[in-house]
């Protein structure tokens, strides 16, 4: 009895590390500022965002899956299974290139915070580089760590502003089912966020243990990251007239609010950016180090280094056009996701 008990606490705790990372990874710049979620949902979108969910559990699940009976190191061998080789090989390049440039969002969020601050740029992007290098030097172990630290005070964070914004303005909790034009933006959103997913998922499958903790987190995170999107675009409905003028929309939400919780809500803003570029920064060094024999701080330094002309774009400027672009090429990889389980079992058959 007692060994069942301590399994059981160990696939939750390992469930909940899943979550974070998870979570951690699609929780960043653009979504906790609000940008991602208004570039994709805004009015008549509570459906879209409900299948949202549903998408994002079942894709979670078939990732995790693959990638735990193949024991992956990194993501490629998870690729290779959904597409096959030959268009694996396409999507190999497509991933390197948007998590270099998703980190590189990343680090224009952290220069976008601190000027929000009147602090110079480039501080928030040296700080974030440092931060992310000094975090690789644990390697993978490092990672799951800072997660499972910072994910729970960010959530927490982000629930209590956009839960007290909903009260103050007595916004519904229910959507209006006769008005759902905006459904179809579930499929690109899903989409856009798969190769980081599927980035993350392929360098830890050789860490996950059981089924039970693929259920936890595939429920789990889709969950969180549902409920979150419904209340945060609700809110946004509400000052849609206000974010033009905001490069992170989260701020106009705050503009009410006294000072001190600005600055809390800052930082937990800065703290999401930061475990995304930690799990991009993840999916990258972890396949680069199949070619490139350095430990994975070095090549975060390196990769630091290759970034630094992507992020004087901007913020905003690299969400408008680069997620789109992704959220639509990577409807087949989505499609793959969710087709693979009814293949498996007609291959089997046949």
């Amino acid at each position: 009895m007692l060994s069942i008990d301590i399994g059981g606490e160990a696939m939750w705790r390992n469930g909940l590390k899943w979550i974070f990372l998870i979570v951690g990874t699609m929780i960043g710049a653009g979504y906790a500022s609000g940008r991602e979620l208004w570039q994709f949902f805004g009015p008549e979108s509570g459906l879209a965002i409900f299948i949202f969910t549903l998408l994002l559990m079942i894709a979670i699940y078939v990732a995790m899956s693959i990638s735990r009976n193949l024991h992956t190191e990194h993501y490629f061998p998870l690729l290779e299974t959904l597409v096959g080789r030959k268009i694996a090989k396409i999507y190999d390049a497509m991933i390197i290139f948007y998590l270099f440039s998703t980190t590189s969002i990343m680090f224009a969020g952290s220069g976008a915070t601190f000027e929000a601050f009147y602090l110079p740029y480039w501080l928030g992007i040296m700080i974030i580089i440092t931060a992310l290098i000094l975090v690789f030097t644990y390697d993978i172990e490092g990672v799951l760590v800072i997660n499972s630290f910072i994910l729970p005070l960010l959530l927490t964070g982000l629930l209590i502003v956009l839960i007290d914004f909903t009260l103050r303005n007595d916004l519904s909790f229910v959507t209006d089912l006769a008005y759902q034009s905006n459904w179809k933006a579930a499929f690109t959103f899903t989409a856009l966020n798969m190769l980081s997913i599927i980035a993350v998922i392929g360098a830890v499958g050789n860490n996950i243990k059981t089924k039970q903790e693929i259920w936890i987190a595939a429920v789990g995170s889709s969950v969180i990251l549902g409920a979150i999107s419904f209340i945060y675009n609700n809110s946004l409905i509400q000052i849609k007239e206000e974010i033009l003028v905001y490069e992170i929309p989260l701020f106009a939400i705050l503009k009410d609010y006294p000072f001190s919780l600005y600055i809390v809500i800052s930082i937990l803003l800065w703290c999401a950016i930061f475990t995304t570029a930690i799990a991009s920064t993840l999916g990258l060094v972890s396949r680069l180090k199949q070619f490139i024999h350095l430990p994975l701080w070095k090549i975060t330094i390196i990769l630091s280094c290759l970034m630094l002309p992507l992020v004087s774009i901007g913020f905003s400027t690299l969400i408008k056009y680069i997620y789109p672009l992704y959220g639509m090429l990577n409807l087949y990889l989505l499609s793959a996701l969710i087709l693979n389980p009814f293949i498996t079992k007609i291959e089997k058959k046949v």
